[in-house]
């Protein structure tokens, strides 16, 4: 995976063989825990699932090496291997737990930007007619992928609203307290929102 500082990424891998990687509520603590330690340091959470057999994350970017006092920039701190180092880590848990052996997750965890796009023209022409390119905001791509990661549940037939599903962010965006895993404040940055229609 390639990070690049300032830009808002979808990052998401699944179960070898889309096999359960989470089988029960302790696992999926256990897994929020993990993203605290190994990817807070370098990343803000814009949005966050987790499924029974895969997840979700959308982060915007702060530092693609983790800068300390005896190391300014260092290769072995690394987003990517942090987030290599906590999907070993997290396996290495589960294994230990359920008394079982090998991968747990698909080789090569995917990330797509979300931020840097081809440039679009300014115009197009439909049925002969020339049009001017208006961007709208609802229909960009982070916040397409953010409505998409919410929904994820639901779509997936869990629950019947996004709200009912205890391991995303969808909770955390409606709650004014408790333990929040996403910055809010950079969501509305980028205009983030809920879509509590579309969604239900």
């Amino acid at each position: 995976m390639d990070f690049e500082k300032n830009n808002i990424y979808h990052v998401y891998n699944q179960g070898n063989n889309r096999q359960l990687i989470f089988f029960s509520r302790r696992n999926y603590e256990y897994f929020l825990r993990k993203i605290r330690l190994y990817i807070l340091p370098y990343a803000d959470i814009l949005a966050w699932c987790l499924m029974p057999n895969h997840f979700h994350l959308m982060l915007y970017i702060r530092y693609t090496h983790r800068v300390t006092n005896s190391h300014p920039v260092s290769e072995g701190l690394s987003l990517n291997n942090s987030i290599a180092v906590m999907l070993r880590s997290y396996t290495r848990g589960i294994n230990q737990e359920h008394n079982r052996s090998g991968s747990l997750f698909r080789e090569g965890t995917k990330s797509v930007c979300l931020t840097i796009q081809e440039i679009t023209p300014s115009w197009f022409t439909s049925n002969g007619i020339t049009q001017i390119y208006m961007d709208d905001p609802d229909e960009s791509y982070p916040q397409v992928c953010f409505n998409y990661i919410h929904d994820n549940p639901v779509k997936h037939g869990f629950v019947y609203s996004p709200e009912e599903w205890l391991f995303s962010s969808y909770r955390e965006y409606k709650s004014k307290s408790g333990k929040i895993l996403v910055n809010k404040f950079r969501a509305d940055e980028f205009g983030l929102k809920l879509d509590i229609e579309g969604m239900t």
